[in-house]
């Protein structure tokens, strides 16, 4: 038969033509909890990803009614650039109580950016790459969800794109922390230069990338979101399983610049 789960932190596990057994679990120095990215929540794995237990998908959905709780606007409709955000754009709208309305959609006939044959065509990657539905949005007020602001490079194309087809305003909302610290743990984060939210131009952000308004995830709403579904299954698990479960815990150092191992550098 098929056998499926995920393998624990520090699980060592023996697969046979009989059986797979656990043989044991070795827990992090000193207790410390475990230390999944949770960057792979937020933006790296596909929605249909199932870590500890949990749809990424549902995450990112629960990351959207956060940030409904935490920063709602004056608004009309809801929206996203297609698609990595659309659980959160989901969860956004139906805490807010607005509707979810596509305002761009790709354009299936463009290619690569970086391949176009002129300098003119590739300047105009990102508005080629959509299409604007200005009918669904045009004299509204528009609040976009992005999942991650980090260079502040590619969302401001967009908002130019539909205020010049019509929308009256457009708030940006982030289902996610600002990034500020690089990763040494195997992810190529930009540089701490080259990370907007330590620039200069972040302390007045949305006139920066051209937006009524800019509010990101609070780091607290982001580690919650992850974790509340994790906390009411380990409270329901069999006591069988209970020496299994190691503390909750996850990487937030490229939010908060905590790491989980010290460096040696």
């Amino acid at each position: 038969s098929r056998y499926y789960r995920e393998v624990l932190p520090g699980e060592i596990v023996k697969i046979s033509r009989h059986d797979v057994q656990t043989l044991d679990v070795v827990r992090r120095p000193e207790g410390d909890p475990s230390a999944f990215c949770i960057f792979e929540y937020v933006y790296f794995a596909r929605p249909d990803s199932i870590f500890e237990g949990q749809m990424v998908y549902s995450v990112r959905r629960r990351c959207g009614q956060q940030l409904a709780i935490e920063a709602p606007v004056e608004a009309d409709l809801v929206s996203t650039v297609p698609e990595s955000a659309t659980p959160a754009a989901l969860g956004y709208a139906q805490k807010c109580g607005l509707p979810y309305v596509e305002v761009l959609c790709k354009n299936r006939y463009v290619g690569r950016t970086f391949i176009q044959p002129n300098m003119r065509l590739r300047q105009l990657g990102v508005a080629k790459k959509f299409g604007v539905l200005s009918d669904n949005f045009k004299g509204k007020r528009v609040v976009i969800i992005d999942d991650s602001i980090v260079r502040g490079n590619t969302i401001s194309p967009i908002i130019k794109l539909l205020r010049e087809s019509g929308a009256k305003e457009v708030h940006i909302r982030v289902a996610s922390p600002p990034i500020r610290f690089p990763c040494y743990m195997g992810i190529n984060i930009p540089t701490k230069e080259e990370l907007i939210a330590n620039r200069p131009e972040f302390h007045d952000l949305a006139n920066y990338i051209g937006a009524d308004s800019v509010v990101y995830l609070s780091v607290e709403g982001l580690v919650s979101s992850v974790q509340e579904s994790i906390k009411e299954r380990q409270q329901n698990s069999p006591k069988s399983q209970k020496s299994l479960i190691g503390k909750i815990g996850h990487c937030t150092a490229c939010l908060t610049g905590e790491y989980p191992v010290e460096l040696e550098w």
